[in-house]
């Protein structure tokens, strides 16, 4: 990379993208998890001058209208309907019906029944790329001073959501070339059409998309991609991702930082763990969130960070490891921020920016793509210094020059971390509580964080066609009664329905009904009464595992939801 940045948390991500994009003369990718068209691609100040929407699909409706040589090529994973409620219903209608025909969207199905397109990643004209952890949606912006009651912090509704943190990175020259490759290849795999624009000669054309006011942290530094990929399709399974979090770890000398949504990962554990006995004067420090909202996420990746923790002790290294989230008080309010991002930096030596959890799903079962940087010279030493001073500045509250400064003079990521504070600003302890029950957690363990996909034979298809104004008016219709239908849902997460909706609940419903040969009868007909009542299918799905297994509940799922 002949210059990358890291772009902290997503009011600087959002405004380099928009930066960036106002370049782009020939071709863009934007691959992603979620992509929104109500995201606001607005930075810190919030009021861009350029003249263009600060919608992202009206952003780029009057950019491509203004530059009709542009293409725009938008890969959204083809999402499970888990995550309805979640996102935007109409992806489709919003991002590829009523936008110019030079903005193309793919909806990703092309992976195995059970698996989740994850990759991150931006590329424009070829020349610039950015990879890391925030998609271009809804409930990510923020500014590293993470106010509980910043104004700006609302969704499309209007209502407030807590303070986020994420982070990417950018980089040019070769290594934004191989980032180019693989959003190309991505791209051809599920569309099965291969990007026909081509993109500019930066180098000859003097063209440089790198968007004005984001100063490099790194120049001439190596960067190596570590990637995910299921088993799928005749293509065989990549673990790049585990294999450069075991390596890395491996080499470490003085200290390990890690920022993670999710740590269940048995084989990093290990390999922390026997790192940490191999030198004694090993630190590691790993800031999460202090608490899993969902129902699957508090009973799968609350258990395995638990589980990761009793690794730890099991290895009697316990004293050397702390699991910090932030805190922020400002008055009398006190919240928490969410931890999104995927980064790790061992020593001052790698640098590590991406989309891969520290959980199993990551290792084997999702797409993932990372980007790392390996120092050489004592330049990119610091340069990494600073990027993890940075990184404790912005939970701890205060400037960077101070966390480089108290990480000095202590000597000690732990003790850093633990006693640096400012602005209302800390890290403190996360306790998760015990456990859940064994035999009701492994079985939905099994099912939420598999360490490969779990059918990698099937898959999902789907036609992408441009449907008539017919289909739309009925669609619609469709969609005004699944509003009405809203009431139900509600009902079985609030009132007293919400003793029945438990995966206990419906394993023992399954276990009275299904001792016999009319077993897979009985299954799909609970499924198609449930779904008559809205009854929540993420509960039947758990309670199906943890009745029949992983595979044969896998297998019972699928067929009566899709029933």
């Amino acid at each position: 990379a002949d210059r990358a940045a890291v772009l902290i948390d997503g009011a600087a991500y959002f405004a380099a993208v928009r930066a960036a994009l106002l370049k782009a003369r020939r071709s863009v990718f934007i691959l992603g998890w979620d992509i929104d068209s109500r995201c606001r691609l607005v930075g810190p100040d919030r009021a861009p001058d350029d003249g263009f929407p600060v919608a992202f699909a009206d952003f780029l409706s009057a950019l491509v209208r203004e530059r009709p040589e542009l293409t725009v090529h938008l890969l959204l994973w083809d999402y499970s309907v888990v995550y309805a409620l979640e996102r935007e219903l109409f992806p489709t209608l919003s991002l590829h019906w009523t936008t110019p025909r030079q903005v193309r969207l793919c909806l990703d199905d092309e992976l195995p029944l059970g698996s989740a397109h994850h990759q991150k990643l931006i590329v424009v004209d070829d020349a610039v790329a950015f990879c890391g952890g925030l998609d271009l949606a809804i409930r990510r912006w923020d500014t590293p001073d993470h106010t509980p009651d910043n104004p700006a912090r609302i969704d499309p509704a209007g209502n407030p959501y807590r303070p986020f943190h994420d982070v990417q990175t950018l980089v040019d020259g070769d290594a934004a070339h191989a980032l180019a490759e693989l959003a190309r290849a991505r791209w051809a795999q599920a569309s099965a059409d291969a990007a026909d624009d081509i993109p500019p000669d930066d180098k000859e054309s003097g063209s440089d998309p790198w968007p004005d006011g984001v100063a490099p942290d790194l120049y001439g530094i190596d960067a190596g991609i570590a990637r995910t990929l299921p088993v799928y399709g005749g293509h065989p399974e990549v673990r790049e991702v585990e294999a450069l979090f075991c390596d890395a770890i491996a080499s470490a000398e003085r200290h390990v930082y890690i920022e993670n949504q999710f740590v269940t990962c048995t084989r990093v554990a290990e390999a922390l763990a026997r790192r940490l006995r191999e030198r004694p004067n090993l630190e590691a420090v790993i800031v999460g969130p202090q608490r899993y909202a969902s129902w699957i996420e508090w009973r799968t990746m609350r258990n395995g960070r638990i589980a990761f923790r009793e690794a730890m002790e099991r290895a009697g290294v316990a004293d050397r490891v702390r699991l910090l989230y932030p805190e922020v008080r400002q008055r009398d309010a006190v919240t928490d921020t969410m931890i999104h991002s995927k980064v790790c930096i061992v020593d001052d030596r790698l640098l590590r920016v991406g989309s891969a959890n520290l959980n199993h799903r990551s290792m084997g079962t999702d797409t993932e793509c990372d980007v790392a940087f390996a120092a050489s010279t004592a330049g990119h030493r610091r340069g990494i210094a600073a990027v993890q001073a940075r990184l404790l500045a912005d939970h701890c509250g205060v400037a960077p020059a101070q966390a480089e400064a108290h990480l000095a003079a202590t000597k000690s990521l732990i003790r850093t971390a633990e006693t640096l504070s400012g602005n209302g600003h800390r890290l403190l302890p996360i306790d998760d509580g015990a456990p859940d029950p064994e035999d009701i957690s492994s079985a939905i363990r099994e099912l939420a964080d598999p360490d490969h996909a779990l059918a990698p034979e099937l898959s999902i298809g789907g036609v992408r066609t441009r449907l008539s104004r017919m289909q739309v008016s009925t669609l619609a219709k469709i969609g005004i009664g699944t509003l009405l239908l809203f009431a139900l849902p509600l009902a079985w997460q609030w009132t007293s329905l919400s003793q029945f909706a438990s995966p206990e609940a419906v394993r023992n419903t399954l276990l009275r009904i299904t001792d016999g040969p009319w077993t897979p009868v009985a299954v799909i007909a609970v499924y198609v009464a449930a779904g008559l009542v809205a009854f929540p299918v993420t509960v039947l799905i758990a309670g199906s595992g943890a009745t029949f297994g992983p595979f044969t509940g896998t297998a019972y799922a699928a067929a009566g939801a899709l029933t």
